[in-house]
């Protein structure tokens, strides 16, 4: 077995990282970005929504943002929509305020969905079939009637996709469970779309979006899920008739780690994931997995759930050489995770090589 040490850190096999956690009772995974960038480099490879929105046509909408105080393309969305319908109270120009305002909000989501379409492929099928074989192998490991969970930091669909991917293979290999909450709308069992069941139905759910993801839409009384099985509609045109319906995409805003667990606890369905994510890390037998994050502190009220948790082991992936500066950082946080624990339940921090997943093939 190849190990790599880095002061006292050992970088293993994700094989190996396998056969360790057997001894787990359940294994969990959080994914990070770095699961999305190994499938698509050139599309993924961006900080944030925000961060690769192109505002050069109108730079005053930069402005909006800055004045709010957030990334939130909802929260400007809205707030431009609102101000228009009162801005004639104030001001005298009101007509032409509140005429800007409803221009610029209109084109805000515009810029919203081109950025979504530029930064995500179009399809399924953008995806070869020995890619999503070998990323259910790899979600098999978490997702096998083991009663494991997922939980995904990701807004991007490539998760959804591959556990929705039906293909011909032994069923050793492509049968996973993939329940996430959501099932047909009551009143409207054949709509496009499927609704999440609540609380009590999520507490059987195996795959959490802590973040929302672009797939799930936020409709006032109720939240939907887009399916690409119900519709075969390009991401883009199911964006663009929802939010024109003033729906709008579930995603956390990038931001700080404070303003994140800040959405998510104004949120019912995020916030039961976050839930979920925290009674597994209390359980003393399981163990967690964490691949294609760098654990920065933008998610800390992600990582100090696991950290402040009673399981005993963890697993990290590492992505290229372990000397790096990046991963001597990566490895210095994954560290320090078990100095947040009380010494009743230590936890055992330990490294693998993430291209030895080949979660992609």
């Amino acid at each position: 077995m190849a190990v790599y040490r880095i002061e006292m850190a050992k970088i293993t096999s994700f094989e190996d990282a396998i056969k360790d956690s057997d001894a787990c009772s359940k294994r969990h995974l959080l994914l990070g970005n770095g699961f999305s960038i190994a499938c698509f480099p050139d599309i993924f490879h961006y900080g944030s929504i925000f961060g690769a929105a192109d505002f050069s046509k109108n730079p005053r909408l930069e402005k909006v943002f800055s004045a709010l105080g957030t990334e939130d393309f909802e929260v400007a969305i809205r707030h431009l929509e609102a101000g228009a319908k009162i801005s004639p109270v104030y001001d005298r120009k009101g007509a032409d305020t509140s005429s800007a305002m409803i221009s610029d909000a209109a084109e805000l989501k515009e810029i919203l969905l081109q950025t979504i379409a530029g930064n995500h492929p179009d399809i399924p099928s953008d995806v070869s079939e020995e890619q999503f074989s070998a990323c259910r192998r790899f979600l098999r490991n978490f997702l096998s009637d083991n009663g494991g969970q997922v939980f995904s930091l990701n807004y991007d669909l490539l998760l959804y996709w591959t556990l929705m991917h039906q293909e011909e293979q032994p069923a050793k290999v492509s049968q996973l469970v993939s329940n996430d909450g959501f099932g047909n709308d009551e009143d409207d069992p054949d709509a496009d779309y499927v609704v999440w069941q609540g609380e009590t139905a999520s507490h059987s759910a195996r795959v959490h979006f802590l973040h929302g993801a672009l797939h799930l839409f936020d409709a006032g009384n109720e939240l939907q899920k887009y399916t690409w099985v119900r519709t075969s509609i390009r991401l883009i045109e199911q964006a663009r008739a929802a939010i024109a319906d003033n729906k709008f995409p579930l995603f956390v805003a990038e931001g700080d780690s404070i303003k994140k667990k800040a959405k998510i606890r104004h949120n019912a369905y995020l916030y039961q994931g976050l839930k979920q994510l925290t009674s597994n890390a209390l359980q003393a037998k399981h163990c967690f997995f964490i691949h294609g994050h760098s654990l920065d502190a933008n998610d800390d009220h992600i990582l100090r759930r696991l950290g402040k948790g009673k399981f005993g082991k963890i697993y990290i992936s590492i992505y290229g050489n372990p000397k790096s500066q990046k991963n001597i950082e990566a490895i210095e946080k994954g560290e320090r995770l078990a100095l947040l624990r009380s010494k009743a339940f230590p936890l055992d921090v330990s490294f693998y090589d993430a291209d030895s997943a080949k979660v992609w093939g």
